[in-house]
């Protein structure tokens, strides 16, 4: 059976990778998880310059998933280039990079930085709705996201992914604006704003008021969405958002996704990715699929 996918040109052994943020650079999980089962390991993003984050608390719980206020705290493209890359690349894994920036000229310094490094692929962070500057203007405007994808396309080296926020009101027409700009890709959905209020306390769960909702809870709305935008486009969708297990998994690839990411499920299951891939195994064997690429986009 054929597991193996072409995703932006790039042969990935299997169709599953990590979201931004949910695993950091695999360095954390490689005591539970064997990286070397993965498809590509999606790296925590990375900035041109070190990033703080947001004030805690940052992170509560909901029904049915999460809500996070991180404010993509990373250590910045020196550190990351010295210590994240060299570690994955022990691992028979492909490297996609999360880029974050406040502005274009931040994305496009670590774009320019990543030229050299040994990256299979970039995940551009465009839709984070913690970012107070940047990030959430970029991907609400397709004027923006096409111009934006167009400057990174120039300076970027490795095949670019678009990573679109699901805060807009036509994901297709956003969709569409990426490919225009020359996206060699597109991933969605990042997570939804959302808000928790602690009654007791009588205050906000998270010190930025809003954060982002990931989880089982947005699966529904992210199908729905790489169901638009695959249909919306041409180049091949990574589908996102509250994948917890390989039925899950099979809904977005059913919907036109050409890859999946597992996130919130890795804090609560850091076994999760490796068991949507022997799910899909199972699934392939149970029905008689000998290429998962069969099933990409058969719903229509």
């Amino acid at each position: 059976m054929n597991l193996s996918v072409d995703f932006a040109g790039v042969t990935m052994k299997n169709p599953v990778t990590t979201a931004s943020g949910t695993f950091g650079s695999g360095l954390e999980y490689s005591e539970f998880v064997d990286l070397n089962r993965l498809g590509a390991v999606t790296t925590k993003g990375v900035a041109n310059i070190p990033w703080q984050g947001n004030p805690t608390p940052r992170i509560c719980e909901t029904y049915g998933g999460m809500l996070n206020a991180v404010g993509l705290q990373n250590p910045g493209i020196d550190l990351f280039l010295e210590r994240d890359i060299p570690f994955l690349k022990q691992y028979d894994t492909r490297i996609i990079v999360n880029v974050c920036g406040k502005s274009v000229q931040d994305y496009i310094e670590v774009v320019e930085r990543l030229a050299e490094a040994e990256a299979d692929l970039l995940e551009i962070n465009i839709s984070c709705p913690n970012v107070k500057a940047g990030g959430l203007a970029f991907g609400q405007d397709p004027r923006q996201v096409e111009k934006i994808t167009s400057q990174i396309k120039a300076a970027a080296k490795q095949p670019v992914i678009m990573k679109l926020t699901p805060n807009v009101t036509d994901i297709a027409e956003v969709a569409r604006a990426a490919e225009a700009g020359g996206a060699d890709a597109i991933s969605l959905i990042n997570t939804l704003t959302g808000m928790k209020i602690d009654v007791h306390r009588r205050c906000f769960a998270l010190a930025n008021k809003t954060g982002g909702l990931s989880g089982p809870a947005v699966k529904p709305v992210a199908v729905r969405m790489v169901y638009q935008a695959a249909h919306a486009v041409q180049i091949p969708v990574l589908g996102m958002g509250g994948i917890s297990n390989a039925e899950d998994a099979l809904e977005f690839i059913m919907a036109g996704a050409t890859m999946v990411a597992v996130g919130t499920a890795n804090f609560h299951n850091p076994s999760a990715t490796v068991e949507v891939i022997q799910g899909l195994e199972q699934f392939m064997r149970e029905n008689g699929v000998s290429d998962i690429r069969e099933l990409i986009g058969c719903v229509k």
